[in-house]
């Protein structure tokens, strides 16, 4: 007696369609697992045996033989237990259906519940394209499951629950994904309006909004600095339909989608803690899962006090801030997973945070601003586009009752600066100005005579890199967008020169 029932699995961000086959042989009662399982699929002999006694049916007495073909790929995870309990039974009989355009998934309780798994989407996205008419996920995982069109999602609760619908017993609707429900969930972000002062960082962060520029914010314990970054996505373009989907198959995968979320609609905000470690930044495990800079894909990743993470953490940034990939190897893979972000830091001028402050004085040793600022590589500054100073906020713009500008309206001046890019690098598979290669940047970034003369004479005087000469041009792009400017004069190219203050002033140029 033989059955074989489709499912699926992950690989990184792939998923790949499984046939999950059983067969019953002759000899003593024996379950045999082959395929390349791991331990967690090797269990699942146990949770099935349980559960099919627990949920009323009879658990063959016979020599078992359950294969996960491809068999040349290692299979993980629970994901299995469903499927293989599904099998077992069409295989003895106790389910008499054709279910060859069905595919199922889902954990398996010893009472024959059926618990959420990880990375349902991405395995609904595969069967969808494999031509599966229906799948059967857990009811957990149901919203997220249900944003694929041309697919009908059964959200499963227990193990009766499905055999009795594939037997026709019961009746079991597909869940149908509603765009307007969650639009109505949507938790209002938080908004620039609350920002009292700092008019040249405001002006810096609707920039790199604008541009999708990576920034660094340098100022004392309390100017602003965390306030500023997390109202960053509040005036950031709203997302389209794919970028939500893929951000939502990556917090998918591990296992990082809120309750009830079907579909990520606000771009994401990150903020690792600086004790955060290389893997947890990047990614990693046996079989590596998504790191907070790939959770922080189409968003912000906000990492404060950058001077406080360990240097190897900082490093491993440098690549990834370049390609928008990040590339993890272990013996068992080698995965890569998305990660375009914006980086946003922020950092103290010195150890105790008051260099330069001009009322509270330092209280760090002679040198200790210059060997704090040299924690950060060259080479990991430069690949960021905007440093912008923070100082205090004094008293009579706190105290203000002046409001400030609130971020609906710099996202209009926004959204109009990303549609002039958008038109310009139309066919380039770029969306942005930040995301312009150097071919690219000396097509659509050039400067007036005037602008090109004031550029060259700061980068001979600050010694600037190729790399920065590139920034500056894209950044001067983007402000000339803002303005409605076609053209990059020396205004623009002023502009762009004055956030890179590291450049200029910090490391003593």
């Amino acid at each position: 007696m033989f059955a074989r029932i489709n499912s699926m699995g992950l690989f990184g961000i792939d998923s790949y369609m499984v046939g999950v086959e059983v067969d019953y042989g002759q000899g003593l009662p024996r379950i045999d697992v082959v395929g390349l399982p791991d331990t967690a699929v090797n269990e699942s002999r146990n949770r099935v045996r349980s559960a099919i006694k627990n949920s009323g049916y009879e658990f063959p007495q016979s020599r078992i033989t359950i294969n996960l073909s491809p068999a040349d790929v290692r299979k993980e995870g629970p994901v299995y237990d469903l499927p293989i309990l599904i099998a077992i039974l069409k295989a003895g009989r106790q389910l008499d259906c054709n279910i060859d355009d069905c595919a199922f998934v889902g954990e398996l309780s010893l009472d024959g519940l059926v618990r959420h798994v990880n990375g349902a989407l991405p395995m609904v996205i595969r069967a969808q394209k494999s031509g599966i008419k229906r799948v059967f996920v857990p009811a957990s995982n149901a919203r997220e499951s249900s944003v694929v069109e041309g697919i009908e999602i059964y959200a499963v609760e227990n193990v009766r629950q499905v055999i009795r619908f594939l037997k026709g017993e019961e009746s079991l609707s597909p869940i149908k994904f509603d765009p307007d429900e969650e639009m109505i969930n949507r938790v209002p972000l938080p908004d620039f309006r609350d920002v009292m002062g700092q008019q040249e960082a405001r002006y810096a962060l609707e920039i790199a909004a604008a541009g999708g520029h990576n920034v660094i914010m340098v100022g004392p314990p309390g100017s602003g600095k965390s306030m500023l970054a997390k109202r960053l996505p509040s005036i950031l373009p709203d997302m389209t339909f794919e970028e939500s989907l893929h951000t939502t198959e990556l917090y998918s995968i591990a296992g990082a989608l809120p309750e009830g979320v079907s579909l990520i609609r606000e771009r994401p905000f990150r903020s690792p803690h600086h004790t955060v470690s290389p893997a947890g930044l990047s990614g990693g495990g046996a079989i590596p899962r998504p790191g907070e800079i790939s959770l922080a894909h189409n968003g912000v990743l906000f990492l404060d006090e950058l001077p406080e993470f360990s240097r190897i953490a900082m490093e491993v940034l440098r690549q990834p801030i370049e390609d928008g990939k990040i590339t993890i190897s272990r013996a068992s893979a080698s995965l890569t997973y998305p990660c375009s972000a914006m980086i946003v830091c922020a950092m103290n001028p010195c150890p105790c945070g008051f260099h330069g402050h001009p009322k509270r004085k330092c209280t760090c040793p002679e040198g200790a601003a210059k060997r704090y600022l040299s924690r950060i590589s060259g080479p990991l500054l430069d690949r960021i586009d905007i440093h912008i100073e923070v100082p205090p906020v004094d008293f009579d713009k706190l105290s203000s009752k002046m409001p400030s500008e609130c971020s609906a309206d710099i996202k209009k001046r926004v959204n109009a600066a990303r549609k002039l890019q958008q038109e310009r690098l139309a066919g380039t598979g770029v969306s942005c100005n930040a995301k312009m290669d150097s071919g690219l940047t000396r097509k659509f970034c050039r400067p007036t005579a005037q602008a090109m003369a004031l550029l060259e004479s700061v980068f001979e005087k600050l010694d600037l890199s190729a790399r920065a000469y590139d920034k500056i041009l894209r950044i001067a792009r983007t402000v000339a967008d803002l303005e409605g400017c076609e053209t990059i004069d020396s205004s623009h190219i002023a502009q762009a020169v004055q956030f890179r203050s590291l450049d200029r002033k910090l490391w003593g140029r």
